[in-house]
């Protein structure tokens, strides 16, 4: 049984042989890797108009079922585009799970230094989260007590955040980052009726095409309940007038805001630790992310 830790090895031939055999239709189109893809899936492009997404391990199974559920009937909704999954695989040829075929979508992966500035590029991802929280399916009572759109608590990170603090100490401000997580864990929680969450909003899951911001993608922690997580975005991306513009749109109070940057500061001492030795671009965004967190 594949375990949180299995890797499978992930070749063109092995994806090829997927498609070939389950999805006969596509076996003709070219299939080209996507590089980067991210830290839970390979990505490969199919033709001009697919793209197929593996998980790499145990811990990124399901995703391609939760959004071929969701996405088809979130993406009416939304301001900007989103995968649309056309078909899922069933595992094969040693490969162990489940995978995604979906509409390619064509763009960049947003970047701080063209959009930190955008207080308008800061609205439009206010309009986009407005958007994801008001939508309400007729099934929205079933769909609140599913455990796999449960989202993890906070307070679960406590012990290996307070674990990064102590092993960044000598990086960031150890007494501050303290501080700020205590914060975090003592603000009040979510009062309000339960609401959808994209659960992984952060820089790399934002394409943008002409300079602007055009879709969003990734949405396999998508979930129901405190949208907190979701203002990880404020401190990956936006300057602190950008943060003022999207704060105010949003209209996020005091206590979830808090929650939010504790956000930002677990994620991203996450991600400090576990990759900026060994890779620079890691280091330099999450750098950003747990600085600006520390302001606000």
């Amino acid at each position: 049984m594949a375990t949180a830790s299995t890797r499978p090895p992930i070749t063109a031939a092995l994806v090829r042989r997927l498609v070939e055999t389950q999805f006969p239709r596509w076996a003709a189109l070219p299939l080209e890797p996507v590089d980067p893809a991210g830290s839970d899936h390979v990505i490969y492009r199919l033709g001009a108009e697919l793209s197929v997404r593996l998980p790499r391990h145990a811990d990124a199974v399901g995703q391609a079922e939760k959004e071929s559920e969701w996405l088809p009937r979130l993406a009416p909704h939304l301001p900007l585009a989103v995968p649309v999954p056309v078909a899922v695989g069933e595992p094969g040829f040693g490969y162990p799970w489940r995978w995604a075929v979906s509409r390619w979508l064509a763009g960049e992966v947003a970047t701080v230094e063209a959009l930190a500035g955008s207080s308008a590029a800061a609205v439009e991802l206010a309009a986009f989260l407005t958007a994801l929280q008001r939508f309400a399916p007729e099934d929205m009572r079933a769909a609140k007590g599913r455990a796999d759109l449960t989202g993890r608590p906070l307070a679960g990170r406590d012990r290996a955040t307070r674990a990064a603090i102590a092993a960044t100490g000598g990086v960031f401000d150890a007494t501050a980052m303290t501080e700020l997580w205590d914060a975090a864990l003592s603000a009040p929680g979510w009062d309000r009726p339960p609401v959808w969450f994209h659960g992984d909003f952060h820089t790399g899951n934002l394409l943008t095409a002409g300079g602007r911001l055009s879709a969003v993608i990734d949405f396999g922690e998508l979930g129901i309940g405190d949208p907190a997580c979701d203002l990880i975005i404020a401190f990956t991306l936006m300057s602190a007038t950008g943060r003022a513009a999207f704060r105010a749109a949003l209209g996020v109070d005091d206590a979830t805001w808090t929650r939010g940057r504790g956000w930002a500061l677990a994620t991203g001492l996450n991600a400090y630790t576990s990759y900026a030795a060994v890779s620079p671009g890691v280091a330099a965004q999450t750098t950003r992310q747990i600085t600006e967190a520390l302001i606000g």
